[in-house]
């Protein structure tokens, strides 16, 4: 459930008053628009400015957290995890009784897949049966503001394959502001899309990079 600034969370009755809330008349208030958490101690609020939140089809770069028996619980630097179920990433029979998962999957991983589902509770889940998605290996990630993920791409792609081909570098953007690069001159890519990321409100921001990628 995400809350507006002003909406009524929960009685106090004693407890704390963590981020995001404010008091009036022994009930809970939420400050900022977010996710509420009440605890028997607290009542804060997780608040979603510049968070992610999941749409179908969107293109993400996901970190697996835990193996389970089924699948796997990926972060996609989301307020929600994602669950990869087995069946949307090996296309193998796998007999969960006898085979560990962590064998195609393992903890620390880093994925590139699809939001296949986001129900109305959020329960999300993540799909690596096309030909885009696939396991990154080595390369760093970094995380930039979601919402400027489209000006760092660029028309029709023009702003990231300046980037790609100035830095003779490995990219992945996804949708989730999570960007994974890998290559010798990965720190001259970092620092053009971080500036993208800051000044993407700028006029002639396209020819500042270029000339950035070419010194």
């Amino acid at each position: 459930m995400i809350v507006l600034p002003g909406e009524f969370i929960e009685e106090r009755k004693g407890r704390k008053l963590g981020k995001g809330v404010y008091e009036e008349n022994g009930k809970v208030f939420a400050k900022v628009l977010g996710l509420p958490r009440v605890t028997d101690t607290e009542v804060s609020v997780i608040p979603l400015s510049g968070a992610y939140l999941p749409n179908v089809g969107d293109r993400v770069i996901g970190v697996v957290s835990t193996v389970e028996i089924a699948g796997w619980f990926v972060d996609i630097n989301s307020p929600y995890l994602a669950f990869l179920p087995l069946g949307e990433a090996v296309e193998e029979f796998v007999d969960t009784s006898r085979v560990d998962l962590s064998r195609y999957f393992d903890t620390g991983d880093v994925i590139f897949c699809r939001i296949s589902k986001v129900t109305k509770s959020k329960d999300v889940q993540v799909s690596m049966r096309d030909m885009v998605s696939r396991k990154l290996y080595g390369g760093v990630l970094i995380k930039v503001t979601p919402y400027k993920v489209p000006r760092i791409i660029g028309k029709g792609g023009s702003m990231i394959q300046m980037i790609k081909q100035k830095t003779k570098c490995e990219i992945y953007v996804g949708q989730n502001g999570v960007i994974w690069i890998r290559g010798e001159n990965k720190g001259k890519a970092i620092e053009a899309i971080l500036t993208i990321e800051r000044e993407s409100h700028t006029s002639g921001l396209t020819e500042r990079i270029e000339r950035m990628l070419s010194t």
